[in-house]
């Protein structure tokens, strides 16, 4: 019996220690906020925060989650950050087929948490391992500038 805390709440799986955490949250859990994009850890679609840490969700085995906080865009779209990020994507026009986003949201978040105020080159290395492929990315990096501007003092 693996036990860990997911979006709040704790939680228990007693299945495969082994299968991947995106399959678990999919299928397990209902939360299809994750998605499969390539799953090798590449593309960031499948972007969870575990711990506080941005992970990929498609290569982590659900065994090494005992005690872990894991936090998906579900668990997070109450928060007030979340609403400016969703406004801010928005505005900016980033959200162009959607499948990309709840991973750059999550990826912005991370960020922004870490450093409130960043730079174009901050915002460009934290999606780096997040794949738009409706190349929408300097669409999303001015969202995360607006976000981080706007919500001074909210991360």
């Amino acid at each position: 019996m693996i036990e860990f805390n997911l979006n709040n709440k704790i939680v228990k799986y007693s299945g495969d220690p082994s299968k991947r955490l995106l399959d678990i949250l999919r299928e397990h859990f209902l939360l299809t906020g994750v998605k499969e994009g390539c799953g090798e850890g590449e593309c960031g679609a499948c972007s969870v925060l575990i711990n506080g840490r941005l992970t990929n969700s498609c290569i982590t085995a659900v065994g090494s989650l005992e005690g872990s906080c894991v936090i998906t865009v579900e668990g997070f779209k109450d928060t007030k950050q979340y609403q400016l990020l969703e406004d801010t994507f928005a505005k900016a026009g980033a959200v162009q087929c959607g499948f990309c986003t709840p991973g750059m949201i999550m990826a912005a978040q991370s960020l922004l948490v870490a450093n409130p105020t960043p730079t174009e080159e901050d915002i460009r290395e934290a999606i780096s391992g997040n794949i738009c492929r409706c190349t929408g990315y300097n669409m999303i990096i001015d969202a995360i500038k607006m976000a981080a501007e706007q919500g001074e003092g909210l991360w």
